[in-house]
């Protein structure tokens, strides 16, 4: 198949769509279209085997938020269309409504099919994403959460495939190198250091742990730290609370370091208020490490509560502290977590998996 995909900006999204991109140019021609955001690269560019990237010129060479991005999807969209119209794609998907309204204008005539990922249903543009939802030939939820937001919205039933986003399962696995690590139990967070990502939770969690120490990976560059604000709230919560010498704060810490991290972890503690991705809970289980997540979004597809994870509802540091005990106290308890988690990730949730679903979900909208 001739594959496009139109993906006009998110940092968030860029990894998952190169990683959908790379698995499907192994039987399929890719082409993914963005605005540029920035002013290095060339106009087209071979990203991976069978995989291009296509930068369109339209608007200020920078990262866009989406609502800035409004006014140029036009040119977007009148761009696609005499790209389109010289080489015809056989199924277009979009990400994002900017992605939607920029596909649906280059494929304005053509007959081309459009599928439609949303990654979460934002509420300032339902009107905007339900009229997109309606027009797709298929919209993809990321999970049976987003399923059924998505079906809130007014969009068909019938019209939505659940497709869960993906994880490396090359990269992350049970056998590699370890991060270096003391004697005392150790848990991992891996996420933006703001309030509602659930770090909060878990430095607060720690009153009833004893002697654990929570490393906690995300936020600013290491060298930043100090001048961030989040950064700055999360350590006087944990001067206040008595724990601060259980707690390292490790700022941004590199893609390629975050397997040996997971990996050295005796748990990993991913507690947001809303996944829509929950890739921290599938890197982490495909690393075999045994999860604690907050029962919200993907996380209830992905964790089975007690088989191959804990589920705990987000903002309850009591209760994620009583877990984090049972979990910490159980050697047996976590080997079996961990086993199963990795096993559920490489079965259910590998880019080879996710790429052939999305194949199915393009010929169903072809046909």
């Amino acid at each position: 198949m001739n594959i496009a995909i139109v993906a006009t900006a998110g940092d968030a999204r860029r990894h998952h769509i190169l990683s959908v991109a790379r698995e499907l140019g192994r039987g399929h021609h890719v082409t993914i279209y963005s605005r540029r955001d920035n002013a290095e690269g060339k106009p087209k560019t071979r990203v991976a085997p069978g995989v291009t990237l296509e930068q369109i010129d339209v608007g200020p060479a920078k990262e866009l938020a989406d609502d800035d991005m409004a006014p140029f999807l036009n040119d977007v969209g009148e761009h696609l269309m005499k790209r389109w119209s010289q080489d015809r794609p056989d199924v277009i998907h979009a990400h994002s409504w900017t992605g939607g309204l920029a596909a649906v204008a280059g494929a304005k005539d053509l007959g081309v099919p459009v599928t439609q990922t949303f990654h979460t249903v934002d509420p300032v543009h339902k009107d905007l994403e339900r009229a997109l939802g309606r027009r797709a030939n298929a919209v993809i939820a990321g999970s049976g959460d987003e399923e059924s937001a998505l079906i809130r919205l007014g969009v068909p039933r019938s019209n939505i495939a659940v497709v869960p986003y993906g994880v490396d399962t090359e990269r992350f696995q049970r056998r590699g190198a370890v991060a270096t690590r003391g004697a005392r139990k150790r848990l991992v967070h891996v996420g933006p250091l703001s309030p509602d990502r659930g770090a909060h939770t878990i430095v607060r969690a720690l009153q009833g742990l004893g002697d654990v120490e929570l490393v906690i990976a995300g936020g600013p560059e290491p060298e930043d730290l100090e001048n961030d604000r989040d950064a700055r709230r999360l350590r006087a919560l944990a001067e206040q609370l008595g724990v601060a010498d259980q707690v390292t704060l490790l700022g941004q810490v590199k893609r390629a370091s975050v397997p040996k991290l997971m990996r050295s972890a005796d748990a990993v503690v991913t507690v947001p208020r809303e996944a829509a991705t929950g890739i921290v809970a599938l890197e982490a289980m495909a690393c075999g490490v045994p999860v604690i997540a907050s029962a919200v979004g993907a996380h209830l597809d992905s964790v089975i509560d007690g088989v191959t994870g804990l589920l705990v509802p987000p903002d309850r540091p009591a209760s994620t502290a009583r877990l984090a005990r049972e979990l910490l106290s159980d050697p047996t308890l976590r080997t079996a977590l961990g086993y199963a988690g990795a096993d559920r990730a490489r079965s259910r949730y590998s880019w080879e998996r996710v790429s052939q679903e999305l194949v199915r979900v393009y010929e169903s909208a072809c046909a």
